[in-house]
């Protein structure tokens, strides 16, 4: 599994020197946490407004679900950071997942989707909880079939893509407007940029701490503050096993058994709780859980060691990861085709 080790920046000032974006440190050879970039556009599914709006309309349209109850924005609410509050989420006859959802903020800039990285591109995860028995419950066929029966649908999908609605046309309206859900510029962002006072001194502190003593960007890397990789945290490692194998089912690798998807970090205060399982209420719970070293466990991530930060030092960081709030769009719910 590759680890990218950080360049722990010897005082805030020093970042102002730093080129933004998704760039290397010059003479370090390490990433650094800058500004988002533009959002990556596949060559096969451009965007276009009229592509937007009809992915807009089909992750707000209950019908994509078996029983008409579940719609993508019901798990990924526009006004809770596009994700929810609960532990795991609920799907269609109130079956419980064993999974968070997460938020679709910043989705876009993931090189792979879900926590155990099942789905290749955005496009790919756009459909997949349409099929996941637990979640939506309905085949993509059938699906398919319902949306070709409703005339203004079929008129927009033959505008947007020249066909009748289509499994790969569906996945692409909505990725193609999960891609417009980005954070905008953060006091994090501001304080790269020359704002010296967009940051509180405890989230100053707290950035020094996330990229020295507290390790945190050895893994949160990049401007989305994920390195897209798979690690071990040891959460729900109970009496000798696993609750969730997590990548491990996907990659079938003895040493992804146990590990997950390091999510992105801007806006997380928004969207708690936290970790694949929803297990960590707060971001203060989330610091403990690192600063014990994670769970033991036969697999535990070699980053995850003991920090020994002081309660003090655990403050700054929670003021440094409210820093990365940055306003992000809220859509209401569109008309939908009758």
């Amino acid at each position: 599994m590759r680890k990218i080790l950080f360049f722990c920046l010897a005082s805030a000032g020093a970042l102002l020197f730093i080129t933004h974006g998704n760039r290397l440190l010059a003479g370090e050879g390490f990433l650094f946490n800058g500004s988002l970039p533009p959002v990556p556009v596949p060559p096969d599914n451009p965007q276009t407004a009229a592509k937007v709006r009809l992915g807009m309309q089909l992750y707000f349209d209950k019908r994509l679900s078996a029983d008409n109850t579940v719609s993508c924005a019901t798990c990924h609410i526009p006004e809770l950071g596009w994700a929810n509050h609960a532990a795991t989420d609920t799907g269609i006859k109130g079956q419980v997942g064993g999974r968070n959802s997460g938020s679709i903020i910043d989705a876009a800039y993931m090189k792979v989707q879900f926590w155990d990285g099942r789905a290749a591109t955005l496009e790919a995860q756009a459909v997949g909880p349409i099929a996941n028995p637990i979640e939506m419950g309905e085949t993509l066929a059938n699906v398919v079939k319902k949306l070709n029966a409703i005339p203004g649908y079929r008129a927009q999908f033959q505008e947007v893509f020249g066909t009748d609605a289509t499994e790969e046309a569906i996945g692409k309206a909505i990725a193609a407007f999960e891609r417009t859900i980005v954070s905008g510029p953060s006091p994090y962002d501001q304080y790269l940029q020359g704002d010296l006072d967009a940051m509180t001194p405890e989230a100053i502190r707290g950035m020094n701490l996330f990229k020295g003593k507290g390790h945190c960007s050895a893994c949160h890397s990049g401007p989305a503050f994920s390195d897209g990789s798979y690690h071990n945290l040891g959460v729900g490692y109970v009496k000798g096993k696993y609750k969730d194998e997590g990548r491990f089912v996907i990659s079938k690798k003895a040493g992804d058994l146990g590990a997950f998807k390091t999510p992105g970090l801007r806006n997380t205060a928004q969207t708690h709780p936290y970790l694949h399982d929803g297990s960590e209420k707060t971001l203060e719970d989330v610091i403990e859980l690192y600063n014990k070293g994670g769970v033991p466990n036969p697999r535990l991530d070699p980053l995850m060691l003991p920090l020994n930060l002081t309660a003090a030092e655990k403050s700054d960081l929670v003021a440094f990861m409210n820093s990365l709030n940055g306003p992000v769009p809220v859509v209401k719910e569109p008309v939908l085709p009758n």
